[in-house]
């Protein structure tokens, strides 16, 4: 089907639009698209709700180096069963360079009260300052914090999922596949959104809409770069999940893509040996969206379908 008409009246805004001036610095490009992706938040997606919990936290990074990454702890205003919450570990997207806790803020509140879960938000290190493997071992530290911290959250450690859209799907993908290499307790599920598997970038939807919608090729490529760096392997499997020698003994999930996505092909690839591996895995393409169209609740019907897929995977698996 043809780009939803509100995306379309987006794309021919930006098409008519200058482009970036040349020489600029990295800082100064982070600044510009920040501005940029917040202002597309605000304008396209649903405020926080008022009554959700917010509390920033620090946590600790021992491997590669030792490091401290900051995190956002959004608790749901229901009372809390016997036993605690349900959790779900969250990763921003932003191509491994961008991306910050307050950018994401008001999506990661809206599914805490929804889910009625604890969301933690993880603000990992970005590339290309710190460049793999820290942004991975970042998410892996993050999620052993909540499983050592769960009763101080008020969260059960039993039902803690984990999840993140477009570099921050890849890295939740990769860092389940550590967790079963490591012998680390398991998420009850793993929900990928728009996830970024291969970092080769040699699938046919890299070209087919690698220009005119949002998300480029090139931006892609750039980021890819940031991350591995130019004589990275791009088929490390914590890096490139799609190229695990194997997915079997991994969590149920939850694969999100869209039809007018360079990565939309990838990311169905990943679902599919999920599938063959025998992990129960469900794969929901959203036809006429975009990368990131997800996020556009108060602009979309299908972006509020889109996310409501997502609740009720997420109540299913952490049984609420």
């Amino acid at each position: 089907m043809p780009v939803v008409p509100q995306i379309q009246s987006i794309l021919d805004a930006l098409a008519g639009s200058p482009p970036q001036p040349e020489g600029l610095s990295l800082e100064e490009r982070r600044a510009a698209a920040h501005k940029g992706l917040e202002s597309a938040i605000l304008a396209f997606g649903e405020p926080a709700p008022e009554d959700v919990a917010r509390r920033d936290v620090n946590i600790t990074v021992k491997v590669p180096d030792h490091g401290t990454i900051p995190a956002r702890v959004y608790t749901p205003p229901t009372p809390a069963p016997r036993g605690g919450r349900p959790a779900h570990v969250y990763f921003h997207g932003g191509a491994w360079w961008l991306g910050t806790l307050d950018q994401f803020d008001a999506e990661c509140a809206n599914l805490a009260k929804l889910t009625d879960c604890v969301v933690i938000s993880v603000d990992y290190r970005l590339a290309p300052e710190f460049a793999y493997p820290v942004p991975f071992e970042d998410g892996v530290a993050a999620w052993v914090w909540v499983q050592e911290r769960a009763f101080s959250l008020g969260v059960n450690p039993d039902k803690v999922s984990i999840g993140g859209d477009s570099a921050g799907g890849n890295i939740a993908a990769g860092v389940t596949i550590a967790l079963r290499d490591r012998r680390i307790p398991l998420p009850v599920c793993q929900v990928l959104e728009v996830p970024a598997t291969d970092l080769t970038m040699s699938h046919p939807s890299v070209k087919e809409n690698g220009t005119g919608y949002l998300l480029t090729e090139k931006a892609m490529r750039e980021g890819v770069e940031y991350y591995i760096g130019k004589l990275g392997d791009a088929k490390d499997p914590y890096a490139s999940p799609l190229h695990a020698e194997t997915l079997v003994g991994l969590p149920p999930a939850l694969v999100m893509t869209c039809e007018y996505d360079p990565l939309r092909d990838e990311g169905e690839a990943y679902g599919k040996r999920l599938q063959e591996s025998g992990v129960p895995t469900e794969i929901r393409r959203w036809d006429g969206l975009t990368h990131g169209a997800g996020m556009y609740t108060a602009l979309l019907a299908e972006a509020r379908e889109y996310r409501q897929v997502l609740v009720d995977y997420l109540r299913a698996a952490h049984k609420i």
